[in-house]
């Protein structure tokens, strides 16, 4: 009899893809995968433990299974992902109830739980049936930024091998998928460990060459010794977004020197002119953290005019968290008030938000190429090069011109334009 198992993931699209993977090692014929509600023999959680209130989502979605095991809704609960990996020595005596703990490098040993024997981690069972697909090109970090859990948790850097890389893209590939998103802990980072040597830009080239991709979009590029050659992958290579994610945390420079970043405001303000100068048109998201130990009320005014300045596409931000065992817990107090990290977050997002709307007004009367992700009674959402899934605004077009699915590629006319979403209308 085939075992009934459903998997819940908590926290970013890395998460995600680890589950993606695990599953696509499940035999059908000892495994029913259930995506709704009902009765499992096996739950698993996929946890997040990276800051404060992903810890906490993580805790109670547990306590949560728990009582669904109580009531006997699920049998074994099995738990696993960044947060069983931070919090391996306090959470089983602190939860009993759940039947095992693994971390967030244990697929193999969960899988071998499951009484299977895992296989090469390049296959995938998409969870969602959309146009596009995270495809994760490294593991872990080797950045010591002092506000950050991640290398403890995720551990050092490793690569996936290039080969590895495009031989999980191609049946992505296959079945439909047309955007892929490169995420890592830093994209940029990508290869020194394997060929000791910088190597999107050449992993860029590879992966625009298989058939059926048309769009590669970059996530989580880190700011110190961007590689000029994916500055060329996105001036000159038409499936290259002319899009990049690139978290630059802050521009004061006591504060990037507290954080450890490794850069100051003068280089980041020259990068980000080296950016719009070699890709023309490019669209910058970046995220903020406010209120990190140091930050004065003077440093955070550099922060507000800096966004001014440089008027991102997009903008995400974050208070300050304090996690324990990371050099800033161990060295700055926590000392901002909640209440003042909470307003100066709330300034920072009004800014961004005017900076948004003007964005967008700029591009009434544009027509653009859009991948239909969903269609929500009459209305097509959709994205253009300029925008990421789930962090970023959509298009939205009212009332298709003709027959359209979601996966597809139209063509669009910007008619209005809101704070973060767009208005358009199919071309024919």
């Amino acid at each position: 009899m085939r075992r009934r198992l459903r998997v819940i993931t908590l926290g970013c699209s890395k998460n995600t893809v680890d589950t993606e993977h695990l599953l696509a090692q499940l035999p059908a014929d000892a495994f029913t995968i259930v995506d709704g509600d009902g009765p499992v023999d096996c739950l698993l959680l996929n946890t997040c433990g990276f800051i404060g209130d992903a810890k906490e989502e993580s805790v109670n979605a547990i306590l949560e299974a728990v009582e669904a095991k109580k009531r006997g809704e699920a049998g074994e609960l099995i738990v696993f992902g960044c947060l069983s990996q931070r919090y391996a020595a306090e959470l089983p005596a602190e939860i009993p109830e759940v039947d095992a703990w693994f971390g967030a490098r244990d697929l193999a040993p969960v899988l071998r739980h499951l009484g299977v024997e895992p296989g090469p981690l390049v296959t995938r069972r998409l969870q969602e049936a959309k146009g596009y697909a995270y495809l994760k090109i490294s593991e872990g970090c080797d950045r010591r930024c002092s506000y950050c859990a991640i290398p403890f948790i995720r551990g050092a850097h490793r690569s996936v091998p290039m080969e590895d890389v495009v031989a999980e893209a191609e049946p992505l590939a296959g079945r439909g998928i047309k955007e892929l998103i490169l995420i890592a802990e830093d994209t940029t980072y990508y290869g020194l460990d394997l060929y000791h040597r910088r190597a999107l830009g050449e992993l860029l080239e590879r992966l625009s060459a298989v058939p059926g991709i048309e769009w590669l979009r970059i996530h989580y590029s880190y700011p110190a010794d961007f590689p000029e050659d994916v500055l060329k992958a996105m001036a000159d290579n038409p499936k290259v977004c002319r899009y990049l994610d690139i978290p630059l945390q802050h521009i004061s420079d006591a504060v990037l020197d507290r954080m450890h970043r490794h850069v100051d405001g003068a280089w980041t303000r020259a990068l980000i002119a080296r950016l719009r100068r070699e890709v023309p048109g490019v669209a910058l998201r970046t995220t903020m953290i406010v209120g990190h130990p140091g930050e004065t009320e003077e440093a955070f005014g550099e922060l507000l005019d800096f966004v001014r300045e440089a008027r991102f596409e997009r903008l995400g931000a974050f208070t300050y968290s304090e996690e324990e065992g990371t050099y800033g817990a161990e060295h700055f107090p926590d000392d901002i008030p909640e209440e003042v990290k909470q307003e100066r977050l709330d300034r920072l997002m009004e800014l961004q938000r005017d900076i948004s709307l003007d964005c967008n007004r700029r591009r009434v009367g544009t027509e653009v190429r859009v991948l239909v992700d969903d269609i929500v009674g009459d209305t097509l959402v959709c994205r253009s090069e300029f925008e990421s899934p789930e962090v970023d605004g959509e298009i939205l077009v009212r009332g298709a011109a003709a027959p359209v699915r979601a996966g597809d590629f139209i063509r669009v006319r910007i008619v209005a334009a809101e704070d973060y979403d767009l208005i358009g209308e199919q071309i024919l």
